[in-house]
């Protein structure tokens, strides 16, 4: 299949984004890097550059970082706005994210390779959504008074702001992660730095644009785009930095982690996994192939919650393989703004080398591939591939592929398949498919996993905190428990003569 050739108009506004020179955005202004540099951003469906993308370093985020005290500070504009006022911020931040849904989906789709219709429908909406939830948390953040054995004494508890938040975001997701690194932050009363990935810095850097006309003061939110080694190090090891937030690989969040313990700083990780996903002889089989191969294939499986291990039972294993087969090879691939695109590409050339060695490696292995249309074009595209007939100790049952890559293993009674897709160094997502009430129930209390689907998988709502067990991270985003990470506990005893 061969992508088309037309020339797709761009909206004016992400033309103008586009044309805008690179720079970063702190206290409120769009300034270059202060050592010029500067990093391609390349469209990931036909590798041809989009745009230029300021190369923050150190120097930068310092600057970020001292704007942001100063924001902080107890006297000034953002500190002592009442909590109405914060939460009407944030959803007038909200009210602009949709204001401009259209035009930020477009983004994603050049920056990320997303398919247009998921990007407005999934990533801006929830982004939006995001802001419109946590607006209603300023009000809510509420202390305590504390019995006490002591005479005189009136003790109470005050939730404080945990101080400079900085937030390190992946490729996959760039403006939906803003929304749930920055909205609860901001709802808590932190002031925050921003490094989204200099593969998709577009959206990161327009929103923090639109929060400063949405009311956001001056300093409260800063973006310094740039490499990781370089302005994400510097923003980990900086010691004006009170809290790290990051999204992103297991290996780099384990670094953070090291790096952020020197100075005991406060750190949450949403990081990698492998989620088991499984249909039991009685699933509704329509539902769960469906149901399973959306949510692998969505976004070309660069998510971090993919059901990429299906366990099937093998009483329905030959079925369901079959039907995913015919799912995988009626899958459109092509660019995310031409109509019909169901399958965009991966987001660089490592991505797509990294995707392409592991299906090799199953084949080495001796486990069955079936592969969907391909695409014969200059970008990163890997076709939506089915592996069968492997082990649970092969790399593609246990390694995250991070790429359109679902392998199928069969399984025999649940104490066996409970066991097995238990049996990993993740633990962020997990499905079951089954009209057994009691047998959900089980499984779902036996899964060591942050979110389980029982017949459905993907949804994220607000409300729900999301994150995972074990190598997958700690801390969560979204939901009440997010606000946790952003608060300090304050105990105040008042002696009365």
């Amino acid at each position: 299949m061969t992508l088309s050739t037309d020339t797709r108009a761009l909206s004016p506004a992400v033309a103008t984004r586009l044309a805008l020179p690179p720079h970063v955005f702190i206290d409120g202004q769009a300034l270059p890097a202060l050592s010029g540099q500067t990093l391609p951003v390349l469209d990931p469906a036909d590798g041809h550059r989009i745009g230029t993308a300021a190369c923050g370093d150190a120097a930068d985020v310092d600057r970020a970082v001292r704007a942001a005290r100063r924001a902080f500070d107890p006297a000034s504009e953002w500190r002592t706005l009442t909590p109405i006022e914060r939460g009407k911020v944030l959803h007038r931040i909200g009210d602009a994210i949709l204001d401009h849904a259209d035009e930020f989906a477009e983004l994603e789709v050049l920056d990320a390779g997303k398919v247009r219709a998921a990007a407005r429908g999934i990533d801006v909406d929830f982004a939006a959504r995001s802001f419109h939830y946590f607006a209603g948390w300023p009000t809510k953040i509420v202390g305590s008074t504390v019995p006490t054995s002591h005479p005189g004494v009136h003790i109470a508890t005050e939730k404080d702001p945990v101080g400079v938040v900085g937030a390190i975001t992946a490729w996959n997701f760039p403006l939906l992660l803003c929304g749930w690194k920055l909205a609860p932050a901001l709802a808590a009363g932190c002031t925050i730095v921003l490094k989204p990935s200099e593969e998709t810095p577009h959206s990161a850097l327009w929103l923090a644009e639109l929060a400063v006309e949405a009311g956001l003061p001056a300093g409260v939110l800063n973006v310094v785009p740039g490499r990781g080694q370089e302005a994400g190090q510097a923003l980990v090891d900086h010691p004006g930095v009170d809290k790290i937030t990051f999204t992103g690989s297991t290996a780099v969040g384990k670094e953070i982690a090291r790096r952020a313990a020197d100075q005991v700083k406060r750190v949450t990780l949403e990081l990698g996994g492998k989620s088991a996903n499984i249909i039991f002889a009685d699933a509704d089989l329509d539902a769960a192939v469906a149901g399973s191969a959306g949510g692998l294939f969505w976004h070309s499986g660069q998510t971090c919650s993919a059901p990429s291990r299906l366990y099937v039972h093998r009483s329905v294993h030959d079925q369901v393989v079959e039907r995913l087969h015919g799912i995988a090879d009626g899958l459109r691939p092509g660019h995310g703004l031409d109509e019909g695109t169901e399958l965009g590409p991966l987001v660089n050339a490592s991505q797509k080398a990294k995707v392409g060695q592991h299906v090799s490696l199953a084949v080495e292995q001796g486990a069955s591939v079936h592969v969907g249309p391909d695409v014969s074009a200059d970008g990163f595209f890997h076709p939506a591939t089915i592996i069968s007939d492997a082990r649970d100790d092969m790399a593609c049952a246990t390694e995250e592929i991070f790429g359109p890559v679902l392998t199928v293993l069969p399984f025999d009674d649940t104490d066996e398949v409970l066991r097995r897709a238990d049996d990993s160094e993740y633990g962020l997502a997990a499905g079951i498919w089954t009209r057994d009430v009691s047998l959900a129930h089980r499984a779902t209390r036996a899964l060591r996993a942050g979110t389980v689907y029982v017949n459905g998988w993907g949804l994220t709502d607000p409300a729900a905190p999301f994150g995972g067990y074990r190598q997958s991270g700690y801390g969560r985003d979204l939901g009440p428990d997010s606000l946790e990470g952003y608060l300090e506990t304050k105990s105040v005893w008042t002696f009365h003569g």
